[in-house]
């Protein structure tokens, strides 16, 4: 898989000009977006921090996800996505978070499929949340559309 860096660029620029600094918390990525925005040289400049929270506990410990968001709506959902990077904002230095929680595949289920990610997206003035239907493309290609998704909402801020 190759970091899409071109991407991570202009999203490094588009921080930059506004002055944010970035936050990521990432599940089914497992720090992609994170890598992607730190193999531009000068990253250190927009990045504070990146949190891989893979399991409900590290969600949980590291960032603040409720287990009471875990147990109602299960981990691959719009509310643990926003609590996510509410608390990714809130555990850092950073003007802008994003966060991904996913199924990547391979398997899933009727109610939660492969490719479902779910996003979030926070900054000092609220957060909002997206849900996207990569399919079943594979979990290599199913991790870079959702870092894709998420560099891309960085960057424009907003989905």
């Amino acid at each position: 898989m190759t970091l899409p860096v071109d991407l991570a660029r202009q999203t490094l620029e588009a921080c930059r000009g506004r002055g944010q600094m970035v936050a990521t918390a990432e599940s089914c990525t497992g720090g992609l977006v994170a890598a992607s925005l730190t193999a531009v040289a000068g990253s250190s400049d927009v990045v504070d921090r990146g949190f891989v929270t893979y399991t409900n506990d590290a969600k949980m410990q590291m960032i603040g996800v409720t287990r009471a968001t875990l147990e109602a709506y299960g981990a691959v959902s719009e509310q643990v996505a926003a609590e996510m990077a509410q608390g990714a904002l809130a555990n850092s230095n950073a003007g802008i978070a994003v966060s991904i929680t996913g199924i990547a595949g391979p398997g899933g289920s009727e109610h939660k499929p492969e490719g479902r990610v779910c996003f979030g997206l926070a900054t000092r003035t609220g957060c909002t949340t997206i849900t996207k239907e990569f399919g079943a493309l594979g979990r290599a290609e199913v991790r870079l559309a959702a870092t894709n998704c998420a560099l891309s909402a960085l960057r424009d801020q907003r989905f």
